[in-house]
């Protein structure tokens, strides 16, 4: 396969895994069926389409390196991530929609881009290698440009960080001057924030409980509820930690507890399973929004990308 070829196949598999993500009737996020007051579904058809180019050129980028063209603390993580920020921020009008999403995705591209391909295939192994490189490379201008992105896409739920906090003006010359880079602000970050210790802990939730959830499930039932018992299996072992950001750890941990208690009730293959997903989905939209659990969303596409980059096809 050429260069250009295996970019535009990396692009198209995440495009394809934001598109899966969003299609499911997961509760409390926005989906086909419903959505929040200012975003819907179309929006987020619309991001993931926006999202694209900034996938190929994080590809494109990590072929690079595998060629020796390109050093890989020059992968410039940091500068797609808030390309791609810009891109969907222009391309719809709902808001901050991907952003946790995209910050999973970009290095993800990078490694696949370094990664050979087998037939239409990854290795997840060599993958998840050049993964913990992409990240552990990344400078202090990355960090910046992060910060940037975080700008554009204007996600709620931020609250105050203990250090670099993303809302202090002055977060961005200190991180130049004091030479911290990306991977070094996402370990601060890492215990409040799942995209963080994602990052920080080569991406054990999505490689060791979401994707390898979701491929069972895929053996014996159909996508959509493949999808939705993944986005449940990870909410029951992992509190969101949007909303737990939000409204606390307790009430996140509540959810979880609402989150295993529905699969153990046999999901949406079992009438009290169903009636159970309905009133958790009433009870996470009834908050405001303050008990969406975008996190979750965001760690269910990451294992869909690892579905599709592993030659997975609806």
């Amino acid at each position: 396969m050429q260069c250009t070829e295996k970019a535009n196949h990396i692009a198209k598999c995440l495009e394809l895994a934001i598109l899966l993500e969003v299609s499911a009737d997961k509760p409390g996020n926005v989906n086909f069926i419903v959505g929040f007051e200012g975003t819907r579904v179309e929006h987020f058809l619309a991001s993931a389409v926006a999202a694209r180019d900034a996938f190929e050129e994080a590809a494109s980028r990590g072929i690079a390196i595998a060629c020796n063209q390109l050093k890989i603390e020059n992968a410039g993580v940091g500068e797609l991530i808030r390309t791609c920020a810009a891109d969907v921020a222009a391309w719809q009008k709902g808001g901050n929609t991907l952003i946790g999403t995209i910050m999973l995705f970009v290095p993800l591209a990078v490694a696949a881009g370094i990664t050979p391909m087998d037939k239409d295939r990854f290795d997840f192994v060599t993958l998840r290698r050049n993964l913990k490189r992409v990240v552990e490379s990344t400078t202090p201008q990355d960090a910046v440009f992060l910060y940037e992105a975080i700008e554009i896409a204007k996600p709620s739920g931020l609250n105050e960080a203990p250090d670099f906090d993303v809302r202090d003006p002055a977060s961005k010359a200190r991180l130049l001057k004091e030479q911290v880079s990306l991977f070094k602000v996402f370990q601060i970050a890492a215990g409040y924030d799942d995209i963080c210790y994602e990052w920080v802990n080569n991406y054990t939730i999505t490689f060791d409980l979401a994707y390898p959830y979701l491929m069972q499930q895929l053996k014996i039932k159909c996508l959509n509820t493949a999808i939705i018992h993944t986005f449940l299996k990870v909410l029951s072992e992992r509190p969101d930690t949007f909303i737990a950001r939000k409204v606390g750890i307790e009430k996140a941990r509540e959810i979880s507890d609402d989150a295993r208690k529905i699969l153990e009730l046999g999901g949406v293959e079992t009438e009290d399973g169903r009636q159970s997903i309905v009133t958790f989905d009433k009870k996470l939209r009834n908050s405001d929004s303050l008990y969406n659990p975008g996190t979750t969303a965001d760690l269910t596409a990451a294992a869909l990308a690892l579905c599709t980059l592993g030659g997975y096809r609806p």
